[in-house]
């Protein structure tokens, strides 16, 4: 009798932070194990960022703004899934299926709806492979937010039996999953990750990101603007939640900034990377208070000053001693949520759930995806 063969998906990732798609070749085994055959990172072309910068707040011409950047992103994951396969010499029939992630442009699961653009149809013409894309509206269509979807994901990669383990994602938007011992999972959105620290350095020095957090370093933390962003009223809500930028973005830090005129631009960037450190050292001391490990991943994971940040605000909430990235469990932290969407790409073809709606408040389990055959 021959043996199980494994499988291989490809997953593409593009977040909040508008930087770019990683994707990774990923190979399941017969038992539910993943590994990461190959990995890449293709940048988005500087007019394709820009119409997807567009479209994260109303605007005109909106639908075909959103139908051209559909298919510039469908070429881009198209691109990545090509340097992927080159770089692992695998063929294209080799691999199951395409887990595409999209771009949200809107996430409003208040209103019933979420928006991930991308042309899944156009993926599947270009690669040659089935396609699954829009993960997030069936569990918003059962009552839930949609997301986050990675404590899934987390709990069969990272979860230990031995301790409870919390998984910090720090992309445009932070987000926790609490592992706790393989019996209660808890995630949400703590609130801004990067967003508002690429959006800043951006505006005063025309930079997307601000590498290793330097910028950031280099200012003085400010206590009463730090109150203020600590006040918002999303932080205090209960789980299950979820956010982005329809809430914070360069208004939400304008209306702060009023009432503290003529701050240095360096200090309001120490105080944006202070207020995603304590969003989530709060977050992670209310809600795993028994935690004995911390693990970042995300492009936050990059940044030393807030990973610093982050360590110093866990000291002081919760006394963990130390923060590190998912490389410890066997994962680079900006692989992960490109592996989780081929993880949810493999659930979907195998009839298996991918929410947990303790995590999204979805009514039930649900299997999340649509296909796009090849």
């Amino acid at each position: 009798m021959p043996a199980p063969q494994t499988s291989l998906y490809v997953g593409l990732m593009s977040g909040t932070s508008l930087d770019g798609v990683d994707g990774v070749l990923a190979e399941f085994s017969p038992g539910g194990d993943v590994r990461t055959r190959a990995s890449a990172y293709l940048p988005f072309p500087p007019a394709l960022r820009s119409d997807l910068l567009k479209l994260q707040a109303p605007g005109e011409n909106e639908i075909h703004i959103e139908a051209l950047s559909a298919n510039g992103l469908a070429q881009v994951y198209a691109d990545c899934v090509s340097q992927l396969l080159e770089g692992a010499n695998v063929a294209a029939d080799a691999v199951e299926a395409i887990g595409a992630h999209g771009q949200t442009v809107r996430h409003r699961p208040e209103l019933g709806y979420t928006r991930q653009t991308g042309n899944p149809a156009l993926l599947a013409e270009l690669t040659g492979i089935d396609v699954i894309a829009d993960f997030r509206s069936r569990d918003i269509a059962a009552g839930g937010q949609g997301a986050p979807l990675v404590p899934a994901f987390h709990q069969a990669v990272f979860g230990s039996d031995d301790e409870t383990r919390v998984v910090v994602n720090i992309g445009g938007i932070g987000n926790i999953s609490v592992l706790d011992h393989g019996k209660r999972i808890i995630g949400f959105d703590t609130g801004p990750g990067n967003v508002l620290m690429d959006g800043w350095i951006a505006q005063h020095h025309g930079k997307t990101y601000d590498a290793g957090g330097a910028w950031a370093a280099s200012g003085k933390e400010i206590p009463a603007l730090l109150a203020a962003m600590m006040a918002d009223p999303y932080l205090a809500l209960p789980p299950p939640k979820s956010t982005g930028r329809d809430l914070f973005h360069a208004g939400w830090l304008e209306r702060k900034l009023a009432v503290h005129p003529g701050t240095a631009p360096e200090d309001v960037q120490a105080t944006l990377a202070a207020f995603t450190a304590e969003t989530l050292a709060h977050a992670i001391a209310r809600h795993a208070p028994d935690a004995t490990s911390v693990h970042v991943c995300g492009g936050g994971a990059y940044n030393s000053h807030l990973m610093q940040r982050l360590q110093q605000s866990l000291r002081q909430r919760h006394h963990l001693a130390k923060v590190d990235s998912t490389d410890v469990l066997g994962v680079s932290p900006n692989h992960v949520e490109a592996l989780a969407f081929a993880w949810l790409a493999q659930r979907f073809v195998t009839r298996q759930a991918g929410n947990l709606p303790a995590v999204t408040g979805a009514s039930g389990l649900r299997i999340l995806g649509a296909l796009y055959p090849a």
